[in-house]
């Protein structure tokens, strides 16, 4: 079926491509790039702008969790359906971050990015990385599952923590469910409020090409090029690993699902740069949630797996614990026994779950993970302090597109996956197509595009 607009013979109007989103933050991106490195001290001083970009997208991500949460539970027909699509969710995302810890770790053996360099343990500075140290002993797994429960019903919302405002959309959409009829009036109401929050969305984004470009002034100007020459080996390593993960292990699943990772990364170009810029993958949560909806995932799946993923599906982060743990053995020339190896996966598969939606994630569950295996000293991590910064990009890159994959292959799971507007939002259809509009473009900036 042609687009409306194709059918009735009106003009295709093209927006023009620098009138993009994702033009105007690679721009910002560039342009921030090059004032962190030829003025260090003005690109660290730019650091607010990209610091408040980020809260005011974390101010808006609690409602839209919740409003997509409680609205497509309400929905559903069948509750048995909340705790399928759940299991699921958990089921991908056991298997595929396990997969990331063992690939990370075949690759740090079959490589060796820190052979050679032949560290002193003893003229490493234990203390750069204290506190990265302590927060890692302050969270466990018992600590972690009970701070999923707010201390009050709208506590989740005031502190912003992901998981707190997951539990209470869940109870709240639940409760609508089994009232039925009678709380028609409130669902009703919350797909409205859901729209008047979706429309902020994009006009929080229309910010984005500013905060990206204060974010990534600050990080060059702070860690400066150089830090990246230092340590160029695990870099180029960690991020060809990342690459194979992601165009390998998740593009085979995509081809199994029925569409192409290309075409998917393609979609949520926007969205990605937003992440590279600001380093932060919960900068681009909001329209993740939205651009999912449109590619055919139903609310319900898109509201449960997206924000569950981000705590618990890390296929980047976890890529970079077993990576940079080997690392700093092969560093202080530290064997590492097959057992070590084996023991250093359980504890980090554990140790990822009992830091997440913690700030910093990746180093604090790197700092648990080397606390318990044996040998390897935790102030080795400060070999790598310098350069984490450069590192936590494509950790959040590979986070980002690990959950859009894991959501539209527990929509088909699911069997509600719709085919028509996913390879619409693809582009990949064999008709005329609209094309996704640009989450920080008006009304009047939507693209036709033909089919060729």
């Amino acid at each position: 079926m042609l687009h409306p607009a194709a059918a009735s013979g009106a003009p295709v109007v093209r927006r023009p491509f620098y009138r993009s989103l994702y033009f105007t933050v690679l721009l910002a991106i560039v342009a921030g790039g090059l004032i962190g490195h030829l003025w260090p001290d003005l690109g660290q001083s730019l650091k607010p702008l990209g610091d408040a970009f980020i809260k005011l997208v974390k101010m808006i991500i609690a409602p839209v969790i919740f409003l997509t949460i409680t609205t497509g539970i309400a929905g559903m027909r069948d509750l048995k359906q909340v705790g399928r699509v759940a299991a699921k969710a958990f089921a991908y995302f056991l298997v595929f971050s396990t997969l990331a810890l063992i690939i990370g770790l075949v690759i740090a053996n079959v490589v060796q990015p820190g052979r050679g360099l032949n560290i002193d343990p003893a003229t490493l500075n234990a203390g750069a990385v204290a506190q990265y140290t302590a927060a890692a002993h302050e969270s466990t797994i018992v600590g972690f599952l009970t701070g999923i429960i707010p201390n009050t019903l709208v506590s989740a919302f005031v502190e912003g923590n992901i998981l707190q405002t997951l539990f209470v959309s869940i109870l709240f959409g639940i409760a609508l469910a089994m009232v039925g009829d009678v709380a028609a009036p409130v669902t009703r109401a919350l797909d409205a409020l859901s729209q008047v929050v979706f429309k902020l969305v994009a006009i929080l984004m229309k910010a984005a090409p500013i905060g990206a470009f204060g974010a990534f002034a600050f990080t060059i100007g702070a860690y400066g090029l150089g830090a990246i020459a230092n340590l160029a080996a695990l870099i180029a390593t960690f991020y060809v690993t990342s690459l194979v993960f992601v165009v390998g292990v998740l593009g085979l699943v995509c081809l199994v699902n029925g569409f192409s990772i290309f075409r998917l990364i393609s979609y949520l170009k926007e969205e990605l740069l937003l992440v590279l810029g600001t380093s932060s993958s919960e900068a681009a949560l909001p329209s993740l949630m939205q651009k999912l909806e449109r590619a055919g995932a139903p609310k319900s799946v898109v509201g449960l797996v997206v924000p569950t993923g981000y705590s618990f599906n890390l296929d980047g982060t976890n890529i970079y614990m077993t990576l940079a743990a080997l690392f700093i053995a092969q560093a202080m020339n530290i064997e590492l026994s097959l057992q070590d190896q084996l023991l250093l996966l359980v504890v980090a598969m554990i140790s990822s779950k009992g830091a997440a939606g913690i700030t910093g994630a990746g180093f604090i569950t790197l700092a648990a993970t080397l606390a318990v295996v044996p040998g390897v000293p935790v102030a080795g991590m400060a070999l790598i302090l310098g350069i984490d910064r450069f590192m936590s990009e494509c950790r959040a890159l590979t986070n980002f597109v690990g959950n859009a994959v894991a959501t539209l292959v527990v929509a088909r799971w699911e069997g509600e996956l719709d085919r028509e507007a996913l390879h619409a939002a693809l582009g990949s259809g064999p008709k005329a197509l609209a094309a996704p509009p640009d989450p920080a473009a008006g009304p009047g900036d939507r693209d036709v595009v033909t089919a060729d």
